[in-house]
């Protein structure tokens, strides 16, 4: 079974409408949805906004569902020049930006219990991904993501995380998911669509181009899965 979270219903609805054979479970606060696109079986769920609902959500999707492999879609900020609305990331590895125990002697961004800054995505599946994506004629870039439980608020932020991490991109879900899928050794992506970049707005930008580019990665992400194996 193939796992697949979103933070939002927006970045999701698209997806559950191209599903086949759908059955609808609650468990908890979420709604999972299962299904078929194409010869993937999936199973899908909104987790909501944020690090804690994330992680407890790609944990369910494991323990109760048998996932094999999570996917986390759905939008993010540039943090770097040059990379525009409506781009799409793919991330090599995930960070949680805000995760802080220097003052015991640990590098800023490591994940006690794993013991990692640096939570590596499946490369093979990465890079099916970007092949597809430019067969779409779609821009794609590659590189780290950062999470933390935070919305940028403008560029001495975003420029700061970037310099750290070394991070293209950030966004609130993605190393959660990747801390429950490191921890239970499973392999796991990230790709994400960009709704606002490295100016000092990102606000507004995100909130007019959400809708929009949410729908677009759903519906290139669905034609992903649907044509894996064909």
């Amino acid at each position: 079974m193939t796992g697949i979270i979103t933070a939002m219903k927006c970045e999701a609805e698209y997806i559950i409408s191209q599903m086949e054979n759908t059955q609808v479970r609650k468990t908890g606060p979420w709604t999972f949805t299962t299904g078929r696109l194409g010869s993937t079986e999936a199973v899908l769920a909104v987790c909501g906004v944020g690090k804690v609902f994330a992680g407890s959500c790609a944990q369910v999707m494991i323990t109760d569902f048998g996932c094999t492999h999570i996917y986390n879609i759905g939008a993010a900020g540039a943090l770097i020049p040059g990379i525009e609305i409506g781009d799409i990331v793919c991330a090599n590895a995930c960070v949680q930006y805000d995760m802080d125990t220097s003052a015991v002697g640990d590098p800023v961004g490591m994940i006690s219990g794993i013991n990692m800054i640096e939570l590596p995505c499946d490369e093979n599946e990465a890079r099916s991904f970007e092949s597809y994506l430019a067969a779409c004629g779609k821009t794609v870039s590659t590189g780290i993501i950062a999470t933390g439980d935070r919305f940028f608020k403008g560029s001495d932020e975003r420029n700061a995380v970037s310099s750290r991490f070394g991070a293209c991109a950030g966004e609130m879900e993605g190393a959660a998911v990747g801390q429950i899928c490191c921890a239970n050794s499973l392999p796991y992506n990230v790709f994400r669509v960009i709704t606002d970049t490295a100016k000092d707005d990102p606000g507004t930008e995100y909130a007019a181009s959400l809708e929009e580019c949410a729908t677009e990665l759903a519906k290139l992400f669905s034609g992903f899965l649907a044509n894996k194996g064909s």
